[in-house]
């Protein structure tokens, strides 16, 4: 094998690695940040100008702090299952495109880390696994809130994987491809928001009870389970869980935005590589936005209402969604 392709997909990784890592750091910051405007009132503001080191002061406190492990818990698999937890919220975005290509010491590289035939099928499998570490935190920590916590996130991740599969399907149909990159470029002329307005919608809405926000956020609800799957975890574990949703929100940004919204496509881009990850960084900030923006207004739902939308409501609307599509194709000839 070239070993400078192997450098090429190291350096790619490590980048991919520390964007996301920092983009958590200041994701938190934005949050907070956008929460504060949204109700009126003060958000991070004294460490560094506008708060900006606040990510930093709050990486030492938790670096810092002591960090608790209940007697009766599953020792091993209360430290594994952060780590299960995360890693897939890593890897997961090394399908997607992030721009075209650029010239390097006579090399074309290219903006991804690889282009699978089956990106979307690697990212719904690479979605599946992450549940498993959140139910598994809430059971080895030996205490009851925390495993209704996880148990309630392993049925809802079930309920709501089903209409997100199928919502990503529209899109793979459209392109006659699974591959990202492929889907990414049959938007040239139009962007699948515009054919797969219910698709998007579903995607959306799945993906958001996927990661557990607000108003989807039952595996975690305070006033019923005192803080869900991860009550027990403090100091870096809880901050690795921590870290795990909100590179969840950011891969689901990405990820949308290429399905739907063209992914890093805009004017000029043939012309200058470097407008695809501007371009495609517009389109996450804008989605992460809306989702900051639906936590601060919307309460959180009744979990029976949470279960009946997602069996009821977006998985028969879903498949609907999915036969209007093939008929369309089929009748304008593919």
């Amino acid at each position: 094998m070239d070993l400078w392709l192997v450098l090429e997909w190291f350096v790619k990784a490590l980048l991919l690695v520390l964007s996301l890592t920092i983009g958590f750091a200041y994701l938190t910051w934005f949050e907070r940040r956008l929460l504060a405007r949204i109700q009126v009132r003060s958000g991070p503001n004294r460490a560094g100008w506008q708060g900006l080191l606040f990510p930093i002061a709050d990486a030492v406190k938790l670096i810092f702090k002591e960090e608790l492990t209940p007697e009766g818990a599953n020792k091993l698999i209360f430290i594994a299952a952060p780590i299960i937890t995360l890693v897939p919220a890593l890897i997961i975005t090394g399908v997607v495109p992030l721009g075209t290509s650029f010239q390097l010491f006579g090399r074309t590289i290219q903006l991804q880390i690889t282009d699978v035939n089956v990106g979307v099928l690697y990212i719904l499998a690479i979605t599946s696994i992450s549940v498993y570490g959140v139910t598994l935190a809430g059971w080895s920590s030996n205490n009851k809130y925390a495993t209704l916590g996880g148990l309630r996130s392993t049925a809802q991740m079930i309920s709501y994987e089903l209409a997100l599969g199928l919502a990503t399907i529209g899109p793979v149909m459209l392109a006659h491809s699974m591959s990202l990159t492929d889907i990414v470029n049959s938007q040239r002329s139009l962007p699948f928001i515009l054919l797969q307005p219910v698709g998007f919608v579903l995607y959306f809405l799945a993906s958001v009870a996927e990661i557990n926000r607000a108003p989807f956020d039952m595996p975690e609800a305070e006033q019923e389970l005192t803080a869900g799957y991860h009550t027990e975890y403090s100091g870096m574990k809880f901050a690795v869980i921590f870290m795990s949703e909100y590179d969840k929100m950011i891969c689901i940004s990405v990820i949308g935005s290429s399905l739907f919204l063209g992914g890093f496509l805009g004017p000029g881009i043939d012309q200058f590589w470097w407008l695809g990850p501007i371009y495609l960084f517009i389109k996450v900030v804008a989605w992460l936005f809306v989702l900051i923006w639906i936590r601060a207004t919307l309460p959180r739902i009744r979990y029976d209402r949470l279960m009946a939308l997602g069996w009821k409501i977006m998985l028969p609307l879903a498949i609907l969604n999915l036969s209007l599509t093939a008929v369309g194709i089929v009748a304008l000839g593919g």
